[in-house]
């Protein structure tokens, strides 16, 4: 019998993020699938099966906040984890409060990651 696993989409303009965290998602036990911008993933087909969004908050075009709310007008519902490199201490409660899951400052720990899409991905 075959398990359908979970599809986390990760969103980062970083190659070396694209690069390795699928395969750390395919070690938690997700489906991932990566995307360089906000635009791809918005013309992608991944958008009805993603359970998670993994998403950058800096990018060059539509940025991830930006991304966030073109989702809420085209009524997705999507959990998103957040992560940046160019955080302070603002930039956390303003995402959380505008529906974002959890938001991580790069470099994150596994553990961390796996919390968070652990609580995205909670049944109510």
């Amino acid at each position: 019998m075959m398990v359908k696993r979970s599809l986390v989409s990760v969103v980062d303009d970083d190659e070396s993020v694209r690069e390795s965290l699928p395969d750390l998602l395919k070690e938690f036990g997700f489906a991932a699938r990566t995307f360089a911008s906000a635009e791809e993933f918005l013309v992608s087909d991944c958008i009805n099966e993603t359970r998670c969004l993994v998403l950058d908050i800096a990018m060059p075009g539509m940025s991830g906040p930006d991304l966030q709310r073109e989702l809420a007008i085209r009524r997705q519902h999507i959990p998103i984890v957040f992560i940046t490199a160019h955080g302070d201490g603002t930039v956390r409660p303003r995402l959380i409060a505008a529906g974002a899951v959890e938001c991580l400052f790069k470099p994150f720990s596994d553990t961390a990651l796996l919390g968070a899409l652990s609580a995205a991905l909670r049944v109510p």
